[in-house]
């Protein structure tokens, strides 16, 4: 359905800084073995698939002819030069606006639904969209109405939002629907569409949607529904806040902790906890001869990963990462008596606890 023909719902609340969603189902995080791992817009990560060769099978419970209507969206996506995330989206949002069925009717016809100002609404097509979105030529092409899809999309939810946002939560900002998860349930199956269509694997993970390269022997960590990771697996071995130093091989520990520790073992992974962009790695870069990686979320938010060696450190300053990707792995460097990872997290430059820090978003660290 498309904007104007849909009452808005309540806003959800967002209780710690502006790009936490409190999402608490977790789900595995699968790294991509066929397209380029960066999932932002841009030829690199596209797929395409010729509509007049879409075979006669049946995917996900979607026909032949469906199938047909899925491969112009995923072509329009293309030819606007946007990454497969952006592509198997628009595939999700016909798919819960029309069932990839092209359409001449909506809500006015079926259930007397009208617009805010009492008019009747004109939904049609494949995203069911209103007269202010085209003529009615132009929202039955399945191709051009597409291409109106993502145009908007890449109006009202710009690179940088999109690519952390859930998937259903891209498709209700562009078509404001009143319930901004309306379209979750249709992700997974459009991303086996995406796939069986385009015969690659995206790498494109239930729920959160993220397409995450891991590297050489990288491991892929676990997100829920918003895109948050546990850092690293294992016991917490120290909380944050005032403790008694340890003598280390490099000096003292601190008397105040600022952040968590975890002890899953020497060399095992270190995940980000959201998508973000590096900022800082090595030695010397803020936290003494302690190996370092800081990530940049957004929103006033940072986190900081401490004590990898410097083969553990997989990532570089400018790297753009995501949630469960693996940017490092376990260490002793610094003032550490044993392999750990320190993980900080900071809000507007202060370091604050990051075990409820990270319950607030659906993550038990330990």
């Amino acid at each position: 359905m498309s904007e104007n023909n849909k009452k808005l719902g309540p806003v959800v609340a967002i209780l710690v800084p502006a790009l936490l969603l409190g999402g608490v189902l977790s789900i595995p995080l699968f790294a991509a073995s066929a397209l380029a791992c960066n999932p932002a817009a841009g030829p690199e990560s596209s797929v395409t698939i010729d509509p007049a060769s879409v075979p006669n099978i049946e995917v996900g419970g979607y026909g032949h002819e469906q199938l047909v209507n899925a491969a112009h969206i995923i072509k329009a996506g293309a030819d606007k030069g946007l990454g497969v995330r952006d592509q198997t989206i628009g595939v999700m949002t016909a798919m819960g606006e029309s069932s990839l069925v092209n359409i001449d009717y909506g809500d006015w016809e079926t259930g007397g639904v009208t617009n805010p100002d009492g008019s009747p609404t004109t939904s049609i097509g494949l995203f069911q969209q209103q007269a202010g979105w085209g003529s009615v030529a132009e929202r039955m092409d399945p191709y051009i109405a597409s291409t109106k899809f993502f145009d908007a999309m890449v109006k009202k939810v710009p690179e940088s939002e999109r690519q952390t946002l859930a998937p259903t939560l891209v498709a209700h900002r562009t078509q404001v629907n009143s319930d901004p998860y309306h379209y979750e349930k249709y992700w997974d199956t459009a991303v086996q569409i995406v796939e069986a269509l385009a015969g690659v694997d995206t790498g494109l993970a239930p729920g959160t949607g993220d397409q995450v390269c891991t590297g050489e022997g990288g491991v892929p960590g676990t997100v829920n529904k918003d895109g948050w990771a546990a850092p690293a697996r294992g016991p917490i071995s120290s909380d944050f806040g005032p403790r008694t130093p340890v003598m280390t091989p490099n000096g003292p520990s601190s008397s105040f902790h600022r952040g968590t520790d975890l002890a899953p073992g020497c060399h095992e992974p270190i995940w980000a906890a959201q998508s973000g962009t590096v900022v800082a790695t090595g030695f010397g870069v803020g936290y003494g001869s302690n190996g370092t990686i800081i990530v940049d979320h957004g929103g006033g938010v940072t986190t900081v990963y401490l004590h990898m060696y410097a083969d553990g450190i997989l990532v570089k300053e400018g790297d753009k990462v995501t949630g469960g990707q693996q940017i490092g792995k376990v260490g002793s460097s610094g003032t550490s008596s044993a392999c750990h990872l320190h993980f900080e997290t900071h809000v507007n430059g202060e370091a604050v606890d990051p075990e409820p820090f990270m319950a607030a978003v659906g993550i038990t660290l330990g």
